[in-house]
């Protein structure tokens, strides 16, 4: 089985500088205070295309040779992988064509065709992404960067975390929010490389709980696609790449509710004036929701994203709209 190590996850950052942004970390002495340990966010929200993907779709890209990424590339996302594949592929003067779920937030859609990307829907709910991601690839002779099962994207991943501890020293844990397992999977590689004995913990919306099955029954589980808010963490099963990599270097899963999710994002923009999108803002639910237990001093999470446009915000946060659910 393939896999990476925190060499690969430094070349990575080598061919980021000047390319990604070293975001910055965040503090809150009010978190701080809430959760009763010293907290550092990793403000990926702020990364460009709005979200981590960007290191990932660039590494992948920059891996190919110019006459293997010259007609384009092909991938398959629930929005944030889309908008980082496209901008990554405008950065080497060449095209992207994705698949992207109906349902996805007009939002997302709307900057990946901004990035220059030609989008193609599907229903989530009863077509296979990857099989019809894969054939669209094969139809066009494109190569097929995917969103989390690939080693360089992978590798790209992890230097979000990379960074975080260069800026912060040893952690006692990193809280990384779980969909397919990309973010994670590149996150252990580096912090467990860096400091062995770090907590790895992932978070996963209570709906789509796939990373915690699969590692509790030791073997890849699929779940119906989930129903939540976090749109970003719809993944119904963990990669085979991902997978192998997490069993081996994340410690636990915690789960957190849609609800628990809103309110994080709503004290993160009221109390930091920080734009989390669900899935970015789960870690930081399950700090304030008390679902980590015996909390270490010094922790880390990561933001994983801010894309979300102001009307969804306002209907996931303000009291007065009627939540409603994303899958």
């Amino acid at each position: 089985m393939i896999t990476i190590t925190l060499e690969d996850v430094r070349d990575a950052a080598a061919r980021l500088v000047g390319v990604a942004h070293r975001t910055p970390v965040l503090r809150s002495r009010t978190l701080d205070a809430m959760v009763g340990a010293e907290i550092h966010l990793k403000a990926e929200n702020l990364q460009r295309a709005g979200a981590f993907k960007f290191r990932g779709a660039y590494n992948a890209l920059s891996r190919l040779s110019p006459g293997q990424r010259a007609g384009g590339v092909a991938a398959f996302s629930s929005g944030n992988h889309a908008q980082a594949l496209a901008l990554a592929a405008r950065e080497f003067g060449t095209t992207a064509v994705i698949l992207m779920p109906a349902d996805t937030p007009a939002s997302k859609r709307a900057a990946a065709e901004g990035y220059g990307a030609e989008i193609i829907t599907y229903d989530r709910y009863t077509a296979d992404r990857a099989a019809l991601g894969a054939a669209l690839a094969a139809e066009r002779g494109l190569p097929l960067i995917p969103p989390y099962e690939h080693p360089d994207v992978i590798a790209g991943q992890g230097t979000a975390a990379l960074e975080l501890l260069e800026e912060t020293g040893e952690l006692g844990a990193l809280l990384v929010p779980a969909g397919g397992g990309g973010l994670l999977a590149g996150s252990a590689t580096a912090a467990k490389g860096l400091h062995p004995g770090i907590r790895m913990i992932g978070v996963e919306p209570e709906a789509g709980d796939d990373t915690r099955r699969s590692l509790v029954a030791g073997r890849r589980v699929g779940i119906s696609v989930p129903r939540t808010i976090a749109d970003g963490q719809g993944a119904d099963i963990p990669g085979e790449l991902t997978f192998s990599i997490n069993r081996r270097l994340v410690d636990e899963i915690a789960l957190v509710t849609d609800d628990e999710i809103r309110a994080a994002m709503r004290f993160a923009f009221e109390r930091m004036r920080v734009v989390m999108e669900p899935s970015g803002a789960s870690p930081l639910a399950a700090l304030m929701a008390g679902r980590i237990e015996r909390l270490p001093p010094r922790v880390g999470l990561i933001i994983s994203g801010g894309n979300i446009d102001a009307a969804r915000f306002a209907e996931l946060v303000c009291p007065d709209h009627e939540a409603t659910t994303v899958g």
